[in-house]
């Protein structure tokens, strides 16, 4: 197989500018791209387990993508880009399963939103990446990056160590090189957890940036797909493509458009030149974590930033009452998906005895929260009302009022604590819990590689208020410039 130098080292460090330049030149095509990509999966993958579908239509997607740069008709940045897409987000030609085998019928009648804008703009899709089963609500105790379908994706630094969810699948592939870009999707922590945990740059965008439409729900108020790449020119590049209004998510047309066709040409490697950041120590994270936010600081400040420490003041009262409004919105949410996939359970009550009845599902963990789920009253009770209106009033003040006070550009945090043994007794580590605010607030989220813990990656989110989407991905990539803290994975059994 040829590829004209695509070996690892150069998928790795390759950008989507980079790739189109060696398109457009005619010294790579876009069929060699995706073989590169399609035989790391076939070689890389069976010890990572993070790809649960390969398309087998890639090889002709990307040859129609030829076809288009060769007649001067190149429908865009991303045309001939190999792309995985996480396996909640519905594709018509390929399985849709949420890692359950529940979902394991007939394909899902029509693309997701999201997914019909990619392939508008020339992508190749390489297939559906793993996840946590459910996107991770399932289970109290569950254990992070395992599905009843994919089994256990696992980290590609150390092997025997947590990926994080729900997004781990994608957050493993673009790490090892499997894919250019995949897309996650996150309810709370589910880019930016596995992102900062496998050494990888996300974004959670505002709510309402992106379209929900045929993605397995969790919360509307919280749920959205974003990008995951090694790169944060290439999670801006994307992003502006997925983003838009979409007449089947109703929230997406009360989404203030920004005026900005590109976030890739918004990008500006002196951003954090003058930028106030605040800068959030949550503590009892270990001596790893601290070294790498004090070295974030210092990074920060060398790059002409003001650090300001900031504390977030009601986060402690939101996780009360964050988790009662999900689970009503679970059931809701769910039960109508579920009439979009015939065969599949009808209800969240069928659902939970298929898993009974089935040999794998609860082989690992439980499913408790999808029994609380069963349980939630409907979204039109006084009590859900208040505690959604609750929980998010509490998410936008943490985040607005220490911005206001100290006059902020954005609040830097790690995404992460190292990643922990897999441990299907104890189930997963305490999360660090960052990620909660600006996902209760619907507020924008970007995730990029600072530093290591030993053996093990660790990320900082940058975080501001509503639709400031273009202002954390510049930061995020000014501060990934000046770090250059990405290091490719080196698939260790364990740490000695």
């Amino acid at each position: 197989m040829h590829t004209r130098g695509l070996d690892a080292a150069d998928l790795d460090e390759s950008t989507i500018p980079d790739l189109r330049r060696r398109l457009d030149a005619g010294v790579l095509s876009a069929v060699e791209l995706a073989e590169a990509y399609l035989e790391r999966i076939r070689t890389v993958d069976p010890k990572l387990r993070s790809v649960l579908f390969v398309d087998p239509n890639a090889l002709v997607a990307a040859a129609a993508s030829d076809r288009r740069r060769a007649a001067g008709q190149r429908i865009g940045p991303l045309d001939g880009i190999p792309v995985l897409i996480k396996d909640n987000i519905d594709t018509a030609d390929l399985p849709t399963t949420a890692g359950s085998r529940a979902l394991l019928v007939a394909p899902a009648r029509a693309d997701a939103t999201v997914v019909r804008r990619l392939r508008a703009a020339g992508v190749v899709i390489l297939g559906k990446t793993n996840l946590s089963e459910w996107a991770n609500f399932r289970s109290t105790y569950s254990t992070s990056g395992w599905s009843a379908l994919g089994g256990q994706t696992v980290n590609p630094h150390v092997l025997d160590r947590n990926p994080s969810g729900s997004s781990s699948g994608s957050a493993v592939a673009v790490a090892a090189s499997l894919a250019q870009v995949a897309i996650g999707t996150e309810t709370d922590g589910s880019i930016v957890g596995p992102g900062g945990a496998n050494g990888v740059a996300g974004c959670k965008p505002s709510i309402g940036m992106v379209s929900r439409t045929g993605v397995v729900p969790i919360s509307a108020a919280q749920d959205t797909p974003g990008p995951m790449a090694r790169h944060m020119i290439d999670v801006a590049i994307t992003l502006s493509v997925m983003r838009g209004a979409d007449p089947n998510d109703p929230i997406t047309a009360t989404c203030p458009r920004d005026g900005i066709a590109d976030y890739a040409a918004e990008l500006d490697p002196d951003a954090l030149h003058g930028a106030r950041i605040g800068v959030w120590r949550i503590p009892g994270q270990g001596a790893g974590v601290d070294h790498v936010l004090a070295s974030t600081v210092d990074i920060l400040a060398a790059a002409g930033a003001k650090p300001i420490p900031v504390d977030l003041p009601y986060v402690r009262e939101l996780g009360d009452v964050e988790l009662p409004s999900m689970w009503a919105e679970f059931r809701d949410g769910l039960e109508r998906y579920l009439t979009t996939r015939p065969g599949a359970p009808r209800t969240l009550a069928e659902l939970i005895r298929f898993n009974v009845e089935d040999p794998v599902e609860l082989s690992r963990f439980g499913q408790d929260h999808l029994e609380a789920a069963a349980a939630a009253p409907p979204l039109t009770d006084q009590a859900y009302l208040r505690g959604r209106a609750r929980a998010t009033e509490l998410a936008r003040r943490s985040i607005d009022e220490p911005m206001a006070t100290h006059g902020l550009d954005a609040i830097v945090v790690p995404s992460n604590g190292p990643a922990w043994l897999i441990d299907y007794e104890a189930g997963d580590k305490d999360e660090i819990g960052s990620s909660s605010p600006a996902a209760v607030a619907g507020y924008p989220t970007a995730t990029v590689p600072a530093g290591f813990d030993g053996r093990l990656p660790i990320g900082v989110s940058f975080i501001a208020g509503q639709y400031a989407d273009a202002r954390v991905l510049a930061l995020a990539t000014a501060f990934e410039q000046a770090s250059q803290a990405r290091r490719p994975p080196t698939y260790l059994p364990t740490i000695d």
